[in-house]
């Protein structure tokens, strides 16, 4: 739990104080009863925090906060317990005789260990000594801070000392040389004169300062700069060491220096001043390995003159945005991972350094250099283990075979550097990162799912006006920057749709998890084998690999997430039977594990947050409308449509609902509601008064008139209509214009299929300012001609036209001044591409897939023209449509 689970807990609080909407509340005096103790237990959370968060500087603070972290997750335990249903007792003694051969007694105990009273005892107690020790650290340092000296500000910091070399001379260097290369030459160019930033970021271990040693150490690079320094910044950045460590590498020595001294007597400035002045006149390369903060290298920039003599800077980096900002204009080299036979190079030179390798080693070193998935550090730490043993094939074939166990417990390889990259993460994005090891290995993971995810798990915290969705989606991207998530594929207007980790990185996930107790299970023999508090929240990811049928006998007040990634007749059988005793529930994922109908008793699960189900043979059921915690409901069924009762609407925190299979029908004269994404919707003349904040919507229609500019808050549409739409351009009393679709200012991304609207009607989607993605899909406009004339799309970057008649399109660069990918598919006959487009200066890509050879051939003298003019940086993609005859 994280202070972003609180301040979830403590929404539910307020919930249970103050809300008169929820049926659950109303008809229970019981719970209404315990209101003031509520109150008690939110203005007393509150309190502790903001004290916490004020005083967050004070020493031992942070053991403080984790006790106070776990007595808040404690309350919430007992919370939820005392609100849980409890079950029907004939239902209860039907299921315990049923499966007492199998279960044993433990189980009715843990039905009579549900509380019917609300005992916050212990929690009181650990509040009042959280307080109590907390206002005598407050007082210490208060003393502490009266008696403290002021003159110690030449003092240096007790931190690491920073390294010089960049490695020993015997350091083996294998692959990377086209890398090199384009760096090397990136470095030397005589443009721009000015001091220049190269960098280099990647994850840790991908080799970042392997390659920067290779290029420090080119005979290029000797030969070009007349100073080369390699300075190497610790963690905890010390200003004072990394200058001295410059100076010393440069062969500057003080003039009063003696034995044993050294720089002590100098100032900062006085270092400082030192540096610049030595470098000055001079053409330097300036190699800084392993930067982590953008404030470090605010500091060291000012280090180094700024003279027109070609100097450079070349920094590695683990996060992105560091990157971005020391080299504004210079290049920033991604690394990848390395392939097959350069991995199979660099373990046979770990290995066997240089000497012939044995033939029987190619299997079993092949399987290694899978298991490594191309990570150098990977491949050196077993390297190493190889080396330190006797070769024999028996020896390789059981390391192979146990690769991954060897990369993530050895305690000064892989594991070490790695767990740099997590020991430096801020607090709130630590949960966000674990939580990543319950995933199958290699699994693309959508990041809309992801984020509905962590909201209902209350890893991420409220901050000011945003969302959390919004809050959720920049924890992801600085997790991406920092390279410990790859981004898997991309939306059409460049955002990140689906991301992975690496193998290494998900094992990290998992020691992690279980070192800190984030109870993340893939397995459920490790229930039983985890000693931890009761109140610790359970999360169990299942997949074919690691579903035990038996799983269903574990403690079930523990389990707060089930997650399925496989469908399974045995565990369809165990969720149907038996899901009613996982009462704690807050996640629950089964959109994989298509059950025959809702399990019995579905709507005791009152504190699902989180709930994904498919649905083989059944309708929506009205007690679904009972669990009141709903955020996100993803509801999958074979039915043609589904018709939501009325009581959907008191589901006050329901923000995401989707069906992915059947049409979701709302019924005339609902509630508002809060939703915020709805997917497979029918529309009905009260939707945009049902849903007044809704801002990603997937919707079907039958009416001809559709208006969505009462929506102001939607970013996101896709419209597809079921019949022909009238076009607007007829039956218009003369001088009063009428559309029949209207779409808010605020709109940025919009698909439309079989609308039928002429192309005059563009207009409309041209007068749309911030919209960036357009795609027009089958039937979206009609007409054999499109004429872009004046019209001009300011934002848009992405625009795709797919399966339209037209036949010719004439467009201009100044109408799409932003557009960075084209695509046409199926357009069988649109006769050309404009020339004009290739003149648009920001256009990357254009797409074609099985349009006429005639377009393929304007594609291409597009390019043509565009690389005479030195534009080379236009891609295309064409795959031909071969059966369209010309």
């Amino acid at each position: 739990m994280s202070y972003a689970g609180i301040q979830m807990f403590m929404e539910k609080l307020n919930q249970l104080i103050h809300c008169k909407d929820i049926r659950f509340f109303v008809r229970n005096t019981i719970i209404r009863s315990e209101r003031p103790q509520f109150q008690l237990l939110y203005d007393e959370l509150g309190s502790i925090i903001e004290a916490l968060s004020i005083h967050q500087h004070l020493e031992k603070v942070n053991d403080l906060k984790k006790r106070f972290i776990d007595a808040a997750e404690e309350a919430e335990y007992i919370v939820d317990l005392f609100l849980s249903p409890a079950l029907p007792w004939k239902f209860e003694e039907a299921w315990y005789l049923s499966s007492a051969h199998i279960r044993g007694a433990h189980i009715r105990n843990t039905f009579n260990e549900f509380s019917s009273s609300l005992n916050l005892d212990d929690v009181w107690r650990s509040f009042k000594s959280i307080q109590e020790e907390f206002m005598s650290m407050r007082i210490d340092s208060m003393k502490m801070n009266s008696s403290a000296r002021t003159d110690n500000q030449y003092a240096p910091a007790n931190t690491p000392i920073t390294r010089i070399s960049p490695g020993s001379n015997d350091e083996i260097v294998v692959g990377f040389g086209c890398e090199a290369e384009l760096i090397i030459e990136k470095l030397v160019a005589d443009y721009p004169k000015k001091l220049d930033v190269v960098s280099i970021v990647g994850m840790g271990g991908i080799g970042k300062t392997t390659l920067a040693t290779k290029v420090f150490g080119h005979d290029y690079a000797k030969y070009h700069f007349h100073v080369r320094v390699w300075v190497s910044v610790s963690q905890t950045y010390d200003k004072r060491a990394v200058l001295t460590q410059i100076l010393k590498s440069i062969g500057v020595k003080p003039d009063f220096e003696k034995a044993g001294e050294f720089y002590e007597k100098y100032s900062d400035s006085q270092l400082h001043e030192l540096v610049h002045k030595n470098l000055m006149g001079s053409r330097y390369l300036i190699v800084i390995d392993d930067i982590w903060h953008i404030e470090t290298w605010a500091s060291l920039k000012l280090f180094f003159p700024h003279e027109n003599k070609g100097s450079r800077i070349l920094l590695t980096s683990r996060v992105t945005e560091v990157a971005k900002h020391a080299s504004s204009n210079g290049l920033i080299h991604h690394m990848g991972y390395l392939n097959k036979e350069t991995s199979w190079e660099l373990l046979c030179q770990k290995v066997f350094h240089g000497n012939e390798y044995p033939e029987w080693s190619i299997k079993p070193g092949m399987e290694i250099v899978e298991n490594c998935q191309g990570l150098p550090l990977a491949l050196v730490v077993i390297a190493g283990v190889l080396a330190k043993e006797n070769w024999s094939e028996n020896f390789w074939v059981e390391i192979a075979e146990r690769t991954g166990l060897y990369i993530v417990n050895e305690e000064n390889g892989c594991l070490e550097t790695l767990g740099l990259s997590y020991d430096h993460l801020p607090l709130h994005l630590r949960e966000c990162f674990l939580y990543l090891g319950g995933f199958p290995e290699d699994y693309k993971i959508k990041v809309e799912w992801l984020i509905w995810l962590w909201v209902a798990e209350g890893f991420i915290q409220e901050d000011g006006n945003r969302s959390l969705e919004d809050i959720a989606e920049g924890y992801l991207m600085d997790l991406i920057n920092r390279n410990l998530v790859i981004v898997a594929y991309r939306k059409s207007d460049g955002a990140v749709k689906g991301c992975k980790v690496h193998d290494l990185v998900r094992e990290l996930c998992l020691k992690k998890a279980k070192e800190e107790q984030f109870i993340l299970q893939t397995e459920s023999s490790q229930f039983s084998n985890a000693i931890t508090p009761p109140y610790k929240q359970v999360r169990m990811f299942i997949n074919k690999d690691t579903y035990d049928p038996d799983f269903i006998r574990l403690p079930t007040q523990d389990l707060r997430s089930l997650l399925c990634f496989g469908n399974f007749r045995s565990l369809r059988d165990d969720i149907s039977n038996n899901l009613c005793s996982f009462r704690l529930l807050r996640v629950l994922d089964l959109q994989k594990c298509g059950l025959n109908g809702f399990p019995r008793f579905h709507e005791l699960l009152i504190h699902l947050r989180y709930l994904a189900i498919w649905i083989l043979n059944e309708n929506f059921p009205y007690s679904i409308c009972d669990l009141w915690n709903l955020q996100t409901l993803i509801y999958i069924t074979d039915c043609e449509t589904t018709v939501l009762p009325y009581k959907i609407s008191d589901l006050i925190n329901l923000r995401h609902l989707r069906s992915q299979k059947g049409r979701l029908h709302f019924r005339q004269h609902m509630k508002p509601m809060n939703l915020q994404t709805i997917s497979n919707v029918k529309l009905n003349d009260d939707f945009p008064k049902c849903f007044p904040y809704i801002k990603a919507l997937r919707c079907n229609t039958f009416f001809d008139k559709c208006d969505f500019k009462s929506l102001t808050y939607l970013e996101k549409l896709k419209l597809t209509f079921h019949r022909r739409v009238e076009s607007t351009a007829h039956n218009s009393p003369k001088g009063e214009p009428k559309n029949y679709i209207t779409f808010p200012a605020t709109l940025k991304a919009l698909a439309l299929l079989g609308c039928g609207l002429p192309w005059s009607d563009m207009s409309i989607i041209q007068s749309l300012l911030n919209l960036q993605v357009l795609k027009l899909h089958f039937q979206a406009f009609e007409g054999s001609c499109w004429n872009t004339a004046e019209q001009e799309f300011p934002q848009l970057r992405f625009l795709r036209l797919e399966g339209l008649n037209i036949k010719v399109w004439e467009a201009y660069s100044t109408s799409f001044p932003c557009l960075k990918q084209l695509e046409i598919f199926r357009c069988s006959g649109l006769e050309e591409i404009p020339l004009e487009i290739g003149d648009i200066p920001t256009l990357e890509l254009i797409k074609i897939k099985e349009c006429r050879h005639s377009v393929d051939e304007s594609i291409r003298r597009i390019q043509e023209e565009q690389r005479d003019i030195g534009n080379y940086d236009l891609k295309i993609d064409v795959i031909p449509f071969e059966d369209i005859n010309l």
